[in-house]
């Protein structure tokens, strides 16, 4: 009897692995892409190609690792878009410990059809920054603008039947919450420890897709991750507003090195290059304009600061202005999105000290006195071949000329001095030592 009762029981505990293994076997698997830094333009392009990439491997749902301080609201409402029309569920994890979805992550976090974090990661600070910082803004604008980022964040909280007030708080008063306090506040559905963890706990969830109810099966499916491509991760450096301020200035060094030496190629070439690289990632980037022509004075300045005694007071206002546009360049409050000091300061000082050591030195080559032809060889030292009584010939630079002395005879060995050119006649005088 109690061997029957032992067979009993393992054959059910094989019939569960049995059934476990085949469940597992046959769940999709599911997509995993990382999304670390700003919320730009390349991150758009990023979401809507994993999208695709999931929809291609009949993935049951792509899973967007969120690590993000904010970013432009028009490629965070994209993003938003792109998830909401999603016929595969997307399932957004704050992670690793430490991330946070602020600002436009907020948007994208509450978007998905399940939201997750990792412990230690926090949501929150959705509120809207005018251009520039609003400090200038009109009072009425920044209350329209206000209004309809939290009415964006209310439909969304709804849509997904998440904290409708608190999304609205996030955008108006800037509150934030902590993982836990985010599952309290029905903000996220929960708190996952890594991936694995995650698909466990979202398992057997039911969704509401664009195609329809969607039932998870995840626990224990397999998951791809979605590298991002050579072409992804250029265009997302080139698009770093460090290196596209970096591009723009060597574009214009390139170029102003081009019109000063017609015909070197390679400085023009580096520059065109650098600065449709920067044009394109300013199409990118919240640029302002005002400050990007307060760098192009600056140059400007310091170009004409050669050519005008001005005691260095051009100098020092090219300088000022180069600060002050590379400082403003970028209309954005969040620092990612802004110039850091460590590429500004070196960079306008580098660019001072090219311009102006190479216009001074283009200046001084300028007004050099003649070296070469016949007006070069006044001043030269020639010695006597045959004798000058008046006339005769000398030796000049391994050249014999025709030479009439101005001030009596001179002997072979003699030295002379060259004192002016008269044709193919050189004017010559006595000097202290041979040549």
């Amino acid at each position: 009897m109690t061997r029957a009762v032992l067979g009993g029981v393992w054959a059910l505990l094989l019939l569960l692995v049995a059934a476990s293994a085949a469940r597992s076997a046959e769940a999709p698997p599911v997509s995993l892409i990382e999304i670390d830094g700003a919320i730009t333009p390349i991150t758009v392009r990023l979401l809507d190609g994993a999208l695709e990439r999931a929809r291609t491997e009949r993935a049951q749902a792509l899973i967007v690792q969120l690590n993000t301080p904010g970013g432009l609201e028009r490629s965070m409402r994209s993003m938003v878009q792109s998830i909401l029309s999603s016929d595969i569920p997307v399932i957004v994890y704050v992670a690793p410990a430490g991330a946070r979805a602020a600002s436009a992550g907020v948007f994208i976090t509450m978007a998905a059809h399940v939201a997750a974090m990792a412990p230690a990661t926090n949501i929150g600070a959705a509120h809207p920054v005018a251009v520039g910082g609003g400090g200038g803004a009109d009072k009425e604008m920044v209350k329209k603008i206000e209004n309809d980022v939290a009415a964006f964040a209310r439909t969304i909280a709804a849509e997904r039947g998440r904290n409708v007030e608190w999304a609205e708080k996030a955008v108006r008063s800037s509150v934030s919450a902590t993982e836990r306090e985010a599952v309290k506040l029905r903000i996220v559905d929960v708190i996952a420890n890594d991936v694995p963890d995650l698909l466990s706990k979202v398992d057997g969830r039911g969704l509401k897709t664009k195609k329809g109810p969607v039932t998870l099966q995840t626990r224990g499916a397999d998951v791809k991750r979605i590298e991002v491509r050579f072409r992804d991760r250029f265009l997302a450096l080139i698009t770093d507003p460090n290196m596209a301020y970096i591009l723009m200035m060597v574009g214009m060094l390139g170029i102003f090195f081009e019109l000063s030496n017609p015909g070197s190629v390679l400085p023009g070439v580096i520059g065109g290059i650098s600065l449709i690289l920067a044009f394109f990632a300013f199409q990118s980037l919240p640029i302002n304009w005002a400050g990007l022509l307060l760098i192009l004075f600056g140059l400007v300045l310091l170009i004409v600061e050669i050519k005008v005694v001005s005691h260095g007071i051009l100098t020092i206002g090219g300088v000022v202005s180069m600060l002050l546009g590379s400082i403003m360049l970028y209309d954005a409050p969040e620092t990612e999105l802004r110039i850091s000091w460590f590429v500004i300061v070196p960079t306008v000082a580098s660019t001072a000290g090219i311009v102006v050591f190479a216009v001074s030195a283009g200046l001084r080559a300028l007004y050099r006195p003649p070296s070469t032809g016949v007006s070069g060889m006044v001043g030269k030292t020639a010695v006597v071949k045959t004798p000058l009584d008046p006339e005769g010939h000398v030796l000049v630079d391994g050249e014999l000329w025709r030479a009439v002395a101005q001030d009596g005879k001179a002997a072979p060995g003699d030295g002379v001095r060259v004192v002016a050119v008269d044709g193919l006649t050189l004017k010559v005088t006595k000097a202290a030592n041979p040549r």
